[in-house]
């Protein structure tokens, strides 16, 4: 064969096969409880008094700066080289705790903007969405309040929707919640979940109407399981069987082996990413029940003394600090993203 044909052919094979790994690339989204990133300073608003010097947990500035590198670190290490585009973090106290995250952390140099809410919950902790804005222009945010109070509950957490535009040119809906927590019993406060997913039903399916092609993702701390009804019921939200649609909810966090927290020696799994069925099409983005994981790197861990086997290595245990990261394990979720000719 000629060998002008032949550089020819291996000319037009290279340009494929680079064409193709342009035309597909990662999209990553995290979610993450970080277990009381709270700053040291009193807010006369808030029932903070927990996390000050003088209490009995001594929460100083230096555990607070430690407590920043370590989530900086679980954040960095979530995917290789490539941070994640997204990144849902629950139980952040206010603004300063997440702008010394982002600004003043080893998390600086990877540039993520960021939206939060400021809810009327009690100890004053919130959502909080870290996004790369050359990834996720940022184009509305909404705050969704939960009115517990009007049947007798706690005032919680606000949920956060956030709408941005990807590179496709697609709108990604991003909702991050963390619903009411089991103090009392699941059976006494499931009311006050069941009450916030009505709300975030709600709001997902005006997003499923309003959107010619909706992309969803609902992600954050749920305080319930898979199958317990705000999540199995109220948003109708299973693992993806053989066939999907459109316009339904599917949670890729159902069925998983093991979990994200660890309660009295049961795993469960309380952190959820859940997708509408849009996402696991054959549209220009994409992403599939494998392509969600719990994170339980090995520096994540530590052994379980009281039950066996290991167990998340969180910062208190009870009053008794341990340095560690977290009592919940981070999600994530990978998107893939193909461009049309």
């Amino acid at each position: 064969m000629n060998m002008n044909i032949i550089r020819l052919l291996l000319c037009w094979v290279a340009w494929l096969v680079s064409m193709s790994l342009v035309a597909q690339q990662q999209f990553l989204v995290m979610e993450y409880n970080v277990e009381n990133l709270f700053d040291c300073r009193h807010d006369s608003l808030k029932n903070d008094l927990e996390f000050m010097p003088g209490s009995p947990r001594g929460w100083t500035y230096s555990k607070f700066t430690k407590k920043v590198e370590s989530i900086a670190r679980v954040i960095l290490s979530a995917s290789g080289e490539q941070v994640p585009d997204l990144v849902g973090l629950c139980e952040v106290e206010n603004e300063f705790c997440t702008r010394t995250l982002v600004r003043y952390s080893p998390l600086r140099e990877a540039g993520y903007e960021y939206v939060m809410t400021d809810s009327p919950d009690e100890r004053g902790i919130d959502v909080v969405l870290l996004y790369q804005p050359y990834t996720f222009k940022l184009l509305e945010k909404h705050i969704i309040n939960i009115p517990t109070t009007s049947i007798g509950g706690r005032p919680t957490r606000d949920i956060l929707h956030v709408s941005g535009q990807i590179v496709t040119g697609d709108t990604l809906d991003v909702f991050l919640v963390h619903f009411p927590s089991r103090s009392g019993g699941w059976r006494k406060t499931e009311q006050y979940r069941l009450m916030a997913a009505g709300r975030l039903k709600s709001a997902s399916d005006s997003i499923m109407h309003l959107r010619t092609n909706p992309h969803i993702i609902i992600m954050g701390d749920f305080n319930d399981y898979p199958s317990n009804k705000s999540l199995s019921e109220v948003l109708g939200a299973h693992k993806p069987g053989k066939t999907t649609e459109p316009h339904s909810l599917y949670n890729l966090m159902d069925g998983r082996p093991r979990g994200t927290y660890k309660y009295r020696g049961e795993w469960g799994i309380l952190d959820q990413m859940i997708v509408s069925g849009t996402l696991l099409g054959k549209g220009s983005i994409r992403t599939s029940y494998s392509n969600a994981r719990i994170l339980d790197f090995p520096f994540l861990m530590e052994e379980d003394d009281k039950y066996g086997g290991d167990t998340p290595f969180r910062t208190f245990n009870g009053m008794r600090y341990k340095g560690g990261y977290s009592d919940h394990l981070p999600v994530l979720l990978e998107l893939e993203i193909h461009h049309s000719d």
